[in-house]
This record gives C-alpha cells, sequence and structure tokens, in this order.
C-alpha cells in the first residue's frame, strides 16, 4: 500500500494496487499544471486508488475534451490526470507519495516539448 497527501495535508489518499508506467510528461499543459518542466505520473488501477481524507478538498479541471486533472483547492498540489476513455486506469502524482516508492520512470512523453534549459543539467 502507498499513501499520499497534498502539500498541505488536507487531501490524503491511499494505493493498494500495483504501480504501473511511470512517466515523466514534457507537454505543455504538464508543465503548466506542475510549474516544472515535467508533470510525472504513475499509473494504477482506479479501483485501487481511494481519498481517505479531503475529498471535498479536490478539485478537478477539465484540461481539454475527455482528460481532468486533480488538485487540492487549498494548496494546489497537483494529484492526478485521468483520461474518460480509460476511466479504469489513472495516473498519480508520485511526487505526492509520503511512502518511499523505488519504482522507475519507463516512459518519456512529448519530447518536442521538452525546455531547452532541461540541457544544461545534462552538461556536469
Amino acid at each position: 500500500m502507498i499513501r499520499g497527501s497534498c502539500l498541505c495535508g488536507v487531501v490524503r489518499y491511499t494505493i493498494s494496487g500495483p504501480v504501473s508506467k511511470a512517466s515523466h510528461c514534457y507537454c505543455t499543459m504538464c508543465q503548466k499544471q506542475h510549474g516544472a518542466a515535467a508533470g510525472s505520473y504513475v499509473n494504477v488501477a482506479s479501483a485501487d486508488f481511494r481519498y481517505t481524507a479531503g475529498a471535498e478538498a479536490v478539485k478537478v479541471y477539465r484540461s481539454s475534451p475527455g482528460v481532468q486533472r486533480a488538485f487540492c483547492a487549498h494548496c494546489g498540489s497537483s494529484l492526478s490526470w485521468q483520461s474518460d476513455a480509460h476511466a479504469e486506469r489513472i495516473a498519480v502524482t508520485p511526487g505526492t507519495f509520503d511512502d518511499p516508492w523505488d519504482g522507475e520512470v519507463s516512459t518519456l512523453l512529448h519530447l518536442e516539448s521538452k525546455p531547452s534549459w532541461m540541457g544544461a543539467l545534462n552538461k556536469e
């Protein structure tokens, strides 16, 4: 089981099943939502994801047709990304995990939008 929460701690959740396919998404919407070069996600079965506290503070933004992004209304923490076409799965932000997770990122998405300033990190 993995426990997670938002920055302010109002929203809490658990993941009771396996995590699969971790990714970094460099699309411009993920960049804006996360305020970072990429949005990081792990894919889990929707049935294995459950809010345990603060569900009323979770707000959903429809960023594009058929896609919803969830965040905490109090602190703004990005919590998840979900496609209506694949509602049986939910992409959860591992940066909100309270428990250690030793998985690896297997997929890089939308590399055409990766910011050029990210290259500076690779020169050390």
